[in-house]
């Protein structure tokens, strides 16, 4: 009995983590880190990766457990949030394609984690990676979704650490990504991030037309002339000839 137990908890695990794994996909993670950050220094890009998986961590757990609360408090509703995300994201995207001509003067200015002058290269670990990369409007619907229909506290705990499990390989894809960024050269890299750049936009506008979408489906169906008359036929019982006939009189 406990061994059968022990198989239908795993294999809930195995399809919680599918879930929430395919939504934020840490592959698409790192080739946008690596994008974000193609001179980075070992030690800024670690930090950022860190702040990035911590924050979305922390945005889960807090969606996971009150998201149905916060919403309803501030009168928020997920298409809201996607159509927001979707406009931030854009302007991250226009700004990854002009990359390339902004940072032409500066190369090799953010070997570190600080510049010479003592400025902090940009911070991208909160926006775009943690919020809307990895905790995005799907990802956060679908631990929404998960928790509110976990049958026990055995199961919600599965869920927690699913979640953990898949912002761990985030961290772990992202701190990697420089093998990537190795053997790329900086033309490879020059390319890659117009190419994201291109992509990230193309995710974001989908991200708006989706949010559009849903708000557009969720609205009353309008009562026009046909919604009228088929109305007066329900009410009175008649053909729609006898029906309009008796709406004229």
């Amino acid at each position: 009995m406990a061994v059968t137990q022990i198989g239908i908890f795993f294999e809930y695990l195995l399809i919680t983590i599918a879930a929430i794994f395919v939504i934020v996909n840490p592959l698409t993670t790192a080739f946008i880190f690596v994008s974000l950050l193609p001179r980075a220094g070992e030690k800024r890009r670690r930090a950022t990766a860190k702040r990035a998986v911590i924050v979305s961590t922390s945005i889960f757990f807090t969606f996971a457990l009150l998201g149905g609360v916060i919403f309803q408090l501030f009168g928020i509703t997920l298409e809201a949030f996607r159509i927001a995300g979707g406009i931030i994201l854009f302007g991250i995207a226009m700004g990854m394609i002009r990359k390339g001509q902004d940072e032409s003067e500066q190369d090799g200015e953010e070997e570190d984690s600080d510049h010479p002058s003592g400025k902090k290269g940009q911070d991208v670990s909160i926006i775009p990676l943690a919020i809307p990369f990895i905790s995005g409007p799907g990802s956060i619907a679908t631990v929404m979704i998960l928790t509110s229909e976990a049958p026990s506290i055995w199961h919600l705990g599965i869920v927690f650490l699913a979640i953990l499990i898949t912002t761990i390989t985030c961290y772990y894809a992202m701190v990697y990504s420089r093998f990537v960024v190795k053997y790329m050269g900086e033309t490879g890299k020059e390319i890659a991030t117009k190419l994201f750049g291109l992509i990230l936009s193309v995710i974001a506008v989908q991200f708006v037309i989706n949010g559009v979408y849903d708000v557009y489906r969720g609205l009353p169906p309008e009562r026009g002339p046909v919604a009228a008359e088929q109305l007066l036929i329900e009410e009175s019982g008649t053909d729609g000839a006898d029906a309009v006939e008796q709406a004229v009189e």
